[in-house]
This record gives C-alpha cells, sequence and structure tokens, in this order.
C-alpha cells in the first residue's frame, strides 16, 4: 500500500516535470522567431509587417482548429499516443520552415507545427487533473506553466544573441528546436504512462461529484460560468500574445532598444511571470473560496500595465510596466484559470473542457499579430494594438464578475466538503 502510494507521488511529480519541459520546447519555437523578423523579411524580400505576423498567425490557426479534436481524441485514445503523433508533426512543421525559402513554404512549416502543438494543452492539463492530487493542482498547474516562461526567456535571448550578435543565419534556429522536440519526443515515449493513476483520479472525481451536481451533461460545458472563463481567456490572451510576437518590434522600431536588449527586455515579461504564477497559484489554493476574486484583481492589473506600456515616458518606466504585467498578467492567472474549468467540468469530459478554454484562447492568437501588423501598417505605431488589448481584459473581466455573480460557485461548496 505505501509502496503503491509512493510510485503514485512520484508519478504526478514526474508529470509536472515533463509537462513542464513540454511547454518550455513549445516556447522556444514560438519566440524564436520573433526577435529575428526584420531578418526574415529582408531575407524574403521586404516583406510587409502583415506578411511577416501572418506567420504567427497562420501557426495558431492550425494550433486552434486542432484544440477540440484532440480533446476528444485525448478523452477517447489517451494522453501518450495524441502526444507522441502531436510532436511528431511538429517537427515536420519545424524542419519545413528550417528549409523554407519562399514565405508560403514558412506558412505551411508554420500549420504544420501548430497543428502539432495542438495535441499538448489537454493532455497536459487532463493528466494533472487526473494525477495531482486537488489540494495542489492550482501550484501545480503553474510549475507546469512555468515551462512557458522559461521557455520564451530562451527563445528571446537566444535568437537575439545568435542572429543578431553572432550573424548566425535563422534557418539554423530551426535546426536547433527540432533538436529539442525528438528529444522531448522521447521523455514523452519513456514517462507518461498508457493508463492515469486511478486512485488519484478516482479522489479527484469524488471531490468533483461532491462539488456539482449537473456537470455529468455535456451541455454543461457551454454554460454561462463557463462561457464567461472562455471569452476571459480570449481577452486575457491577446494581449499576451501580442507581446510575445510584437514587443520585439514595437521596442526596437518604436522605443529606440537594440541588438541582444530587445530579447533582453522581451524575456523580462516572462520571467517576471514564474514568481507571480507560483505565488498566486498558491494564494488561490490557500484560500479557495477567493479564488475568483484573486482572478478578478489579477486581469484589472493586467489591463493597467498594459496601458501603462503604452504611455511611459521614459525606457525605465517603461520596463517596470513590462515586467509587472509578466508578474500579475496571464502567466499568473492561468494556472487557476485551468484549476476552476477542471473543478466545473464533467471527469469525462476534461480533455474537451480544456479544448475548448484553449481554442477560445488561442482564438485570439490568430487575431492579434495579423491586426496588429495591419494596424501597424496603417498607423505606423503599434501603440493603438497595446489599448484595444487593455479594453479586451477589462470587457472579459466584467463579464466574468457578471456571470459568478449570478451563479454560486462549486468552488465555494467544494471547500466546505475538504474541511
Amino acid at each position: 500500500m505505501s509502496q503503491n502510494n509512493k510510485a503514485a507521488d512520484n508519478y504526478w511529480k514526474k508529470i509536472i516535470v515533463v509537462m513542464s519541459l513540454g511547454w518550455v520546447a513549445i516556447w522556444i519555437y514560438r519566440t524564436i522567431l520573433t526577435p529575428v523578423y526584420p531578418e526574415i523579411q529582408a531575407s524574403l524580400g521586404n516583406i510587409s509587417n502583415s506578411e511577416v505576423g501572418a506567420i504567427a498567425s497562420f501557426y495558431f490557426l492550425a494550433y486552434c482548429g486542432m484544440q477540440i479534436p484532440c480533446g476528444i481524441l485525448v478523452d477517447k485514445v489517451g494522453q501518450k499516443i495524441i502526444l507522441m503523433c502531436g510532436f511528431s508533426v511538429f517537427i515536420l512543421g519545424t524542419l519545413c520552415i528550417a528549409n523554407a525559402n519562399t514565405l508560403k513554404l514558412i506558412y505551411i512549416g508554420s500549420m504544420l507545427a501548430g497543428a502539432g502543438c495542438a495535441s499538448f494543452f489537454s493532455s497536459a492539463y487532463s493528466l494533472s487533473s487526473a494525477n495531482v492530487p486537488q489540494e495542489r493542482r492550482a501550484l501545480a498547474n503553474a510549475i507546469i506553466n512555468s515551462g512557458a516562461a522559461i521557455g520564451m526567456g530562451i527563445g528571446l535571448i537566444g535568437s537575439s544573441y545568435l542572429v543578431k550578435s553572432l550573424h548566425m543565419p535563422w534557418h539554423n534556429l530551426l535546426y536547433i528546436v527540432a533538436a529539442i522536440l525528438v528529444v522531448m519526443l522521447c521523455v514523452f515515449m519513456m514517462v507518461i504512462r498508457r493508463k492515469v493513476n486511478t486512485s488519484v483520479a478516482a479522489d479527484n472525481v469524488s471531490a468533483q461529484a461532491e462539488t456539482v451536481t449537473k456537470e455529468e451533461t455535456p451541455g454543461s460545458l457551454y454554460s454561462p460560468l463557463l462561457c464567461s472563463v472562455y471569452f476571459l481567456y480570449f481577452c486575457t490572451c491577446y494581449g499576451y500574445y501580442l507581446i510575445a510576437t510584437w514587443l520585439p518590434s514595437f521596442l526596437q522600431t518604436e522605443r529606440g532598444f537594440d541588438g541582444s536588449t530587445i530579447g533582453l527586455a522581451s524575456a523580462m515579461v516572462a520571467v517576471a511571470g514564474v514568481p507571480g504564477a507560483l505565488f498566486f497559484s498558491h494564494l488561490a489554493d490557500k484560500f479557495h473560496q477567493s479564488k475568483v476574486k484573486v482572478i478578478l484583481a489579477l486581469e484589472v492589473l493586467a489591463a493597467v500595465m498594459l496601458v501603462a506600456t503604452v504611455l511611459s515616458p521614459t525606457a525605465t518606466t517603461l520596463m517596470v510596466s513590462l515586467v509587472l504585467y509578466g508578474l500579475l498578467g496571464k502567466m499568473a492567472v492561468d494556472p487557476i484559470l485551468i484549476s476552476f474549468v477542471s473543478e466545473q467540468a464533467s471527469a469525462k469530459n476534461m480533455g474537451r473542457a480544456f479544448s475548448l478554454f484553449n481554442f477560445f484562447g488561442m482564438s485570439s492568437a490568430i487575431i492579434a499579430p495579423m491586426l496588429t501588423g495591419f494596424i501597424s501598417d496603417l498607423t505606423g505605431s503599434k501603440e493603438l494594438s497595446f489599448m484595444i488589448s487593455a479594453g479586451l481584459v477589462t470587457t472579459g473581466t466584467l463579464l466574468f464578475a457578471v456571470a459568478t455573480l449570478y451563479k454560486r460557485k462549486p468552488v465555494v461548496s467544494c471547500s466546505f466538503s475538504q474541511s
């Protein structure tokens, strides 16, 4: 018995580490090209900002489009098989971009990479929901999410240094990413089990059953409360992916940053997100009844920081705004929202719930890069895009607040049942 408990305890900890490394690999890919957009534009005949922004948009179009199919397959087939297949496609897409000499081939590679990455979100968080004890779930999700911040930092700083300082051809960056993905494929094969930890999963399902009475019906996936969370995640992601794709260019062309400083400044957003996510997730786990209040406070502060980024008169105040956005923004609120969704969704539909949640969030990642490029071509500045993102976060926060006011949260009854 004790040996089984020890093995179960070790397995959920391994899951956290492996899923965090998965995010590291994905985010290295997602950010490794953004600091070298000018070099990509020059190598392809000085294409426009909207055309280069579409590289990210095509990635997220495929990523978003495959979310729901992958969520269904995760529920039916299992996480390990879906992750293995998805990362194999991801590798093919990365190699396609590495060998591309036209914009069309880059778009095709981006779509393949996005389709492959779509396997990760519902797999990762259904694995954590099934294996991690409920009282540690938000913190566990924060640790998993910290891989995104680490990967973002590596991608931004490494790309800026290798291409801008060492003058490496930008194509070579993709070969480095492909090698990392092959390593991750081997890690998934060795660590992830075909079957979930049934004892922990049963405990989680039991707690879930005490929490709600109607989640066992598929319609609960589209309840007003969950729909408000989906929309809030769309708004939250819009600002984050605006920063992830266009902040380096904004700092270089409009604020006078240069060289590796661009990557360092951009990476600080991601790095600041790690302590923010860990602290606020621990807070949400400790004060379970106040989880919604934590979400609302973080979203409001993130909107303020997005506005402050535009209005900052000096480089110092701009950096402070960006660091505070990293500390209080998407990275901090993500694990709490994921934990909230896991408490609202049926155990049978967990993969689909996470795929819907991520589908709506990643829809913004399709829109933000292209729309920001279009606004930049039209106005000569990206400042309006930051203001739009702040307005969206504010709107999503208000709708979520209204939805929680008119529905008694299952989280409250769950905390009473655990005490």
